[in-house]
């Protein structure tokens, strides 16, 4: 790959911020209050925390124990647990990462009808409408022809939207601070309303903490991209630290300023409902506005992940070789084109079903927790292998036990869910195996097209 094309750390940095910090900062406010009173969001943001700080921690080392692992998600749990464990990693991020982008399609353009829209003329509705399917269309293509340009000017387009989308966030920040009541904020703290024990509102918050953090192994899919090693742990450290304090502010200060159950009432995107009650209409267009930026943004950060994991996956025989062919520009055009045809299915499914973002919320979440799990169990293999501190140690252990943790409190039916999706990555990666069966880590096919 060209040199010119390599990403320093502020564009990694914004990369991984951009893809964490997307739709669902918008309405965290509703989703926490909703399950959980201020004692449990206060304890699960605790937990959520130092797990994800410790996640953010394997990533970090092992960028530096493996530097010639690239590509993060796959290869870790390829080299750590075999071939099948690899591909259930890297399948289950890639689908991840793809109805991820899908919901952030549909919630930008439900944004746009939360502007537009009258009871009287549905234009977009909640994103799943015909204008809706043409409008999320025209963007999937236009961002697949901005990418095969090269994924240089793709970051380079993000690291602006980024520092855009965070404008309107930092001005809900400053006014919900200058608002915020003492008393509306510790009146029912227990959340003895809610009628659920203290443990089940912290285990409620579990999935929405954790989709709020998915794109934390930005950086580590992108590691072929990076134009030096030691900036890959960096920009996750630093992308993970800035969405933390975000995510808490925005949290807690919102409950600052509207009760629990009142913020638990609101409408999604519910930070544009606070504003509204805080600054009238023009706070919520400046949140809306805040949204739909922010949600494209992040659509751009998740479609250069998505295309990244086939694309490495497949030069070590996982998936089928033909995805390892690239442009003169680096970008990987057959993994980039099945990704955005698997979006375009989607998209024509949510149009037909009717289904809304908080349903691929659930989908995309499902699919990323035995990927998280692996990388921590890795590293702890790798530190009793080769003798390391108990710090390195420990930080692997500590990301291992909050996997597990965020599988108990998935519950079943989400381990059953992604179970299912599993099974045709399966079928397809036993039949790559059969037709390739000697394919070997580091045989890289250098395929380029026009």
């Amino acid at each position: 790959m060209k040199g010119n094309q390599k990403l320093g750390l502020t564009m990694l940095t914004a990369l991984v911020f951009s893809s964490m910090v997307g739709a669902g900062v918008f309405s965290l406010p509703q989703n926490m209050a909703e399950v959980a009173g201020v004692d449990a969001i206060i304890t699960a943001w605790f937990i959520t925390g130092i797990g994800i700080m410790l996640l953010a921690g394997c990533f970090l080392y092992l960028s530096r124990l493996k530097p010639d692992l690239d590509g993060g998600i796959y290869t870790y749990a390829r080299e750590g647990f075999g071939e099948v464990a690899g591909f259930i990693s890297a399948w289950g991020y890639w689908l991840c990462a793809t109805i991820g982008v899908v919901g952030y399609l549909v919630v930008a353009f439900a944004g746009l009808g939360a502007l537009l829209d009258t009871p009287e003329h549905i234009i977009f509705g909640d994103g799943n409408t015909l204008s809706s399917f043409i409008g999320a269309s025209l963007v999937l293509w236009s961002v697949h022809y901005l990418v095969l340009r090269g994924v240089k000017q793709a970051a380079l387009i993000n690291l602006l939207a980024t520092i855009a989308k965070a404008l309107p966030l930092l001005a809900f920040i400053v006014v919900a601070y200058w608002a915020f009541e003492p008393a509306t904020f510790h009146y029912d703290r227990a959340g003895e309303n809610l009628n659920t024990p203290f443990i089940d509102q912290v285990k409620n918050t579990m999935l929405i903490t954790l989709w709020v953090f998915t794109g934390i192994e930005g950086a580590i899919v992108l590691s072929l991209r990076a134009r030096k090693r030691n900036d890959i742990g960096k920009a996750t450290f630093l992308g993970v630290l800035f969405a933390l304090v975000l995510y808490v502010a925005v949290t807690l200060l919102a409950l600052g300023v509207m009760s629990r159950s009142d913020v638990a009432g609101l409408s999604n995107p519910s930070m544009a409902g606070i504003m509204a009650h805080l600054a009238g209409g023009p706070g919520r267009l400046l949140i809306s506005l805040g949204l739909i930026v922010s949600v494209l943004a992040s659509y751009l950060s998740w479609i250069l992940y998505a295309a990244e994991v086939p694309y490495i996956a497949s030069q070590h025989g996982a998936f089928p070789k033909r995805f390892t062919r690239t442009n003169e520009r680096g970008t990987a055009t057959h993994a980039l084109m099945l990704t955005s045809c698997t979006i375009q299915f989607c998209l024509l499914m949510i149009l037909f079903t009717g289904e809304s973002y908080n349903a691929l919320v659930l989908l995309s979440t499902s699919m990323i927790l035995i990927p998280y799990f692996l990388v921590g169990a890795y590293l702890v293999k790798v530190a009793f292998k080769q003798q390391l501190s108990w710090r390195i140690t420990l930080v692997g252990m500590g990301a291992s036990l909050y996997g597990i943790w965020l599988i108990y409190a998935a519950g079943l039916d989400t381990l059953l869910l992604s179970s299912v999706l599993y099974l045709p990555g399966l079928i397809l990666f036993f039949s790559t195996r059969r037709k390739a069966p000697s394919a070997k880590l580091g045989e890289i096919t250098k395929e380029h097209s026009s």
